[in-house]
């Protein structure tokens, strides 16, 4: 199981990295929509990162950063998960809380795939901000990258 998640990841951090070239070189081009999305995606997965795992303080849900950060962010991300899915057993549940201060639990399998879930629905998002303003979207299906 930890060599799938491992394989998730490298496919989730090669998409990220595809999406910060396209954010970097068409700045014109993006919509405000598609770097909040872009910067969502970065934090949720560095937010969760920090509830299996914590190693540095949390972001915003929604905070924005620039630009040239984002790609050492996901990398940052990418590393973490990397680190989780090496170290820790996966089926452990976790008690934590969300930023409404809410509880619940977890095994930390099921946290990751949330991460893995919920970045394929956001770049899903970017990719109709894209192709509405002009922007050929990344085809980021999971069985053409394993081609």
């Amino acid at each position: 199981m930890k060599q799938f998640f491992k394989e998730l990841f490298e496919y989730n951090h090669h998409f990220n990295q595809k999406l910060y070239e396209v954010f970097n070189d068409s700045p014109d081009k993006t919509s405000e929509k598609a770097v909040k999305l872009f910067n969502h995606i970065l934090n949720a997965h560095q937010i969760w990162n920090n509830r299996i795992f914590p190693q540095q303080a949390t972001f915003g849900v929604w905070e924005l950063h620039v630009l040239q950060d984002l790609k050492n962010i996901d990398q940052t991300n990418y590393e973490q998960s990397l680190q989780i899915l090496d170290k820790l057993n996966l089926n452990e549940v976790i008690n934590y809380s969300n930023s409404k201060g809410q509880t619940f639990s977890n095994s930390r399998r099921d946290i990751l795939f949330h991460v893995i879930n919920h970045s394929t629905y956001h770049r899903g998002q970017i990719a109709t901000e894209f192709r509405q303003h002009g922007l050929e979207p990344l085809v980021t299906d999971y069985s053409f990258y394993k081609l």
